[in-house]
């Protein structure tokens, strides 16, 4: 029981609150956020075709591109879960490279990019990220596509970057406040596998994970008019965790309702048949969303 039960703490919370191992950072507020995380732009580097390792701030980063690109429509950029990588990606990149513009990236501590020095926060992996477009994009827009950690990342980092950030597809994202939530859900009070449960939980946030990236809670900030399509999943398995689930599952929902909050545009939608990974249980959802994203975000740059 209680294996089965670690089980779903990493295929259900720290699997879907963070995706599968998460990082520690700092824990640096929100405003402290450096929009300012790259000196310069490269626009005119040669494109990247296929995986690559560039350079950023000294630090190795792994990145894949693909699909052509076109002048004026927004490369799109998918940030992976914690504990997976861009390989993850890349049924969906390939599908998406059809017709866009498509790159992903492993965040530091994950895949094949360098290890961090230390612990990281959401204004140093912020940076990285930043060094990443600055490289795939130069000064064009952006749609950032993420997947659980990589999508709270995404939704922390647009409102500070909407000078290049043009659209968000946040695929079951970790919630703004879900150490909080956890806490509330499995109270402190819980013994045997549910006290268990809540502390490794807890200890991810705070740090404990392979990108060393503290995750602290925070308010949901606007990052415009900019569209927005929250997708969370339709198959309730949070549930399965014994007493606690529904509660969790009920936080998680909250939660993907709170990053609506990102804009004025936003619509949230439900991958019926999905679990967790929605942009592998159901592709389709996943593309359909990324691709309304993107399309929208190019008629608004030409003011459509």
């Amino acid at each position: 029981m209680l294996r089965r039960i670690r089980t779903s703490v990493v295929a259900a919370l720290c699997c879907t609150v963070l995706g599968v191992g998460v990082a520690g950072c700092d824990g640096d507020a929100l405003e402290n956020w450096d929009p300012l995380a790259s000196a310069t732009r490269t626009p005119d580097a040669t494109p990247i075709s296929g995986t690559e390792k560039i350079d950023v701030a000294g630090r190795s980063v792994n990145v894949s591109c693909s699909g052509d690109p076109e002048k004026g429509r927004p490369v799109i950029i998918l940030m992976h879960g914690a504990g997976d990588g861009l390989d993850k990606l890349a049924d969906i990149q390939k599908t998406l490279s059809k017709q866009n513009r498509v790159c992903s990236y492993d965040r530091l501590g994950a895949g094949a990019s360098d290890q961090p020095d230390g612990t990281q926060s959401f204004s140093s992996t912020g940076k990285i990220l930043t060094g990443v477009l600055d490289r795939v994009a130069g000064d064009g827009p952006v749609v950032l596509a993420g997947h659980s950690l990589g999508g709270l990342i995404a939704a922390r980092y647009a409102p500070d970057h909407q000078d290049r950030v043009k659209g968000l597809v946040l695929m079951d994202a970790t919630p703004p406040t879900m150490a909080n939530d956890i806490a509330k859900a499995i109270p402190e009070s819980a013994t045997g596998p549910a006290a268990e449960l809540r502390a490794q939980n807890l200890a991810v946030f705070q740090g404990e994970n392979p990108e060393k990236l503290v995750v602290p809670d925070g308010k949901v900030r606007s990052a415009g008019s900019i569209p927005v399509e929250v997708i969370q999943h339709g198959t309730r398995y949070l549930a399965a965790v014994p007493k606690y689930g529904p509660r969790l599952e009920q936080a998680w929902a909250a939660g993907q309702r709170k990053w609506l909050a990102l804009s004025s545009g936003g619509e949230l939608t439900t991958a019926t048949n999905s679990g967790h990974y929605i942009y592998l249980d159901q592709p389709d959802v996943a593309v359909k969303a990324i691709e309304r994203v993107t399309a929208q975000a190019a008629r608004q740059a030409h003011g459509e």
